[in-house]
């Protein structure tokens, strides 16, 4: 496993970030696909075997139940100062108000079992609190030592250089990373959100870097149960199947070139471009093993180029 900063922190994490969205009770409602406490506990266990010390999760995912499957997994497995954890605020009430911020934070806390966050995220942008509320309520569980580090997720790129503007006139908290929507068939970030963090030294660590599945096989769906019933992977990506099929099967020609698998190819691109730390969520822990092989493949310039030249535009998701 490689190692690099996040940011201009000295918050040390893995080139891979085990994202959580694949844990928590299927009751919740959020996700049908969901694992149970073992075998969350499992892929945790397999990713932390790998070098993997990043792991994200959220507030909302699965109600709250992944937040307590990850803190459970973490404490009966390693230290934890071992780890570097994650967890997100928006899609509550209240958003980013200071009063929701303040919380919410004690409720991840709580049911992380943990008494910090290494890096606390904002899930959007808030359109209807203040910036300067927001961003100082977030400093300050930074300075009462509830929270590490701060960081950002979907958003415009004129929103987010307003807030690290307003933090840093204020000498409050900036943020360190941008958890954006970024992948081979949605790079409507590098117009703008993406030179942004390069500008501000932030560390990438996009979502959905496989395409929730589609970059990973030559097939657009599967008869999996994610595959079936993931409405929102099937909203941010199916509209543009006809085009995109075709940058899929380029994919495909450089795996077949190169003896390794789709998998490998597209993380290898992201980091080609600059990419941190992308978030790999497994329901299986072969598709762990299958990410981190991706260290291994170097791209060329004319790889780069040809898998990105069918590319067109599209219309924005993830930063509403």
């Amino acid at each position: 496993m490689e190692y690099v900063k996040l940011g201009n922190t000295d918050i040390e994490v893995s080139r891979f970030c085990l994202g959580c969205m694949s844990f928590g009770d299927p009751a919740s409602k959020m996700h049908a696909w969901t694992l149970n406490p073992s075998e969350s506990e499992a892929i945790i266990q397999h990713a932390l075997n790998l070098g993997i010390n990043f792991i994200d999760t959220a507030n909302i995912y699965s109600a709250g139940t992944s937040e307590t499957y990850l803190g459970q997994a973490i404490k009966k497995n390693i230290a934890r100062d071992k780890v570097i954890l994650a967890t997100k605020v928006y899609f509550n009430d209240g958003h980013l108000s200071k009063g929701a911020i303040e919380k919410e934070i004690d409720g991840s806390l709580k049911r992380l079992g943990t008494d910090y966050i290494d890096l606390y995220i904002i899930h959007r942008f808030d359109y209807t609190t203040p910036i300067t509320e927001t961003m100082e309520a977030l400093h300050k569980l930074v300075q009462v030592g509830k929270v590490r580090a701060l960081g950002a997720s979907a958003m415009y790129g004129y929103q987010f250089y307003n807030m690290q503007l307003v933090a840093e006139q204020n000498g409050w908290t900036k943020f360190v990373s941008m958890q954006n929507h970024y992948n081979l068939l949605y790079r409507e970030d590098e117009r703008e959100l993406i030179p942004i963090c390069k500008q501000f030294n932030v560390s990438l660590t996009p979502y959905s870097p496989l395409a929730a599945g589609r970059l990973a096989r030559l097939e657009w769906t599967t008869d999996t149960l994610r595959s079936k019933t993931d409405k929102t992977a099937i909203e941010k990506y199916d509209s543009t199947q006809q085009t995109d099929t075709n940058i899929v099967k380029r994919v495909h020609e450089l795996a077949e070139k190169y003896g390794v698998t789709m998998t490998q190819i597209a993380l290898a691109w992201q980091f080609a471009k600059g990419v941190t730390s992308p978030i790999i969520g497994a329901t299986k822990t072969k598709y762990l093993d299958d990410a981190v092989g991706s260290l291994n493949v170097s791209l060329t310039p004319e790889d780069i180029t040809y898998l990105e030249e069918l590319y067109i535009p599209h219309r924005i998701v993830g930063a509403l």
